[in-house]
């Protein structure tokens, strides 16, 4: 057990290995830690990424594009395994110094550019392709200022609450019920803003919504950090009708398949290179192995 005493030193000291889920991936330095180059494949969107919340969002982008018509929008998906560390490898480090999934490469252009941080992805694919992103500069604002709403807030979900709640090697009060608290609060803006709203920014389902409900929809449906019953999702009833007809959106359902390496082998799809994957590709039909 930790001292319950601990009085932070003047000058704190890196010690590795100090417990939870993620230490031996944890680190105090930027860069990269081995020589690893980064797979390319035959369209000109490369991504580089792991189905966790803010991963997903962009494989639902994609897919949303590609759904509605948009061929260009075509893409190769390459698993990024952060427990085993590929996050720095030299390639990756390349794409995104702040070794996060996901990030993109666009090699449509030239010089080839490099996006990461989820927020600016879904920003740069809706300006790109003219989609999911609303013209009317009143709404425009609206549905930035979710998206923005969503990347300040969901670091106090992931890396608060659900770090304290289901990560921790141990459990403290006073952490959970401060992240508890803020998670609740949160939960109680989106549900009030939807018994107004369909979507985020009004009646048009937009990149707000997607940077939003992979976290706080999966949060509701009890998707991450089985949480549901300890935060009474059932009370917020906006949300969880919210997130139930996103869910059931196609293009939903496929992004959330996108290098997921977890969960039944139905629903996993490591890499994607074409839409027939969803189909041939996914680890029940190609097995554990491959």
């Amino acid at each position: 057990m930790s001292d319950p005493t601990y009085t932070p030193p003047r000058v704190w000291k890196w010690e590795p290995g100090n417990g939870g889920k993620f230490a031996n991936i944890n680190r105090p330095i930027a860069g990269s830690t081995h020589e690893k180059a980064l797979p390319v494949g035959k369209h000109p969107l490369q991504l580089y990424s792991l189905a966790t919340p803010n991963g997903v969002k962009v494989t639902v982008m994609l897919e949303e594009l590609l759904e509605k018509g948009i061929k260009e929008a075509e893409y190769d998906a390459y698993l990024i395994n952060i427990g085993e560390g590929d996050q720095f490898g030299s390639g990756f480090v390349e794409v995104n110094p702040n070794s996060k999934i996901p990030a993109m490469m666009d090699h449509s252009v030239q010089p080839p550019q490099r996006i990461f941080e989820s927020g600016s992805i879904l920003l740069y694919l809706a300006e790109k392709f003219d989609a999911f992103i609303p013209s009317d500069p009143a709404k425009r604002t609206e549905c930035l200022s979710w998206l923005f709403w969503q990347m300040g807030s969901a670091p106090i979900l992931g890396g608060g609450f659900g770090h304290f709640y289901a990560y921790a090697p141990e459990k403290y009060q006073y952490p959970i019920d401060r992240y508890t608290m803020e998670v609740k609060r949160q939960l109680d803006v989106l549900d009030q803003h939807l018994a107004q709203h369909r979507y985020m920014a009004g009646d048009e389902y937009t990149i707000a919504d997607m940077a939003i409900h992979p976290w706080y929809g999966a949060l509701v449906k009890n998707r991450v950090y089985d949480a549901a019953e300890f935060l009474e999702a059932h009370t917020y009833k906006n949300v969880l009708r919210w997130a139930d007809e996103i869910d059931a959106r196609p293009a939903v359902k496929r992004g959330r398949m996108v290098n997921r390496s977890f969960g039944e082998p139905s629903e996993q799809l490591h890499e994607r290179h074409d839409a027939s994957d969803f189909k041939h590709k996914t680890q029940d039909k190609i097995g554990p192995d491959a």
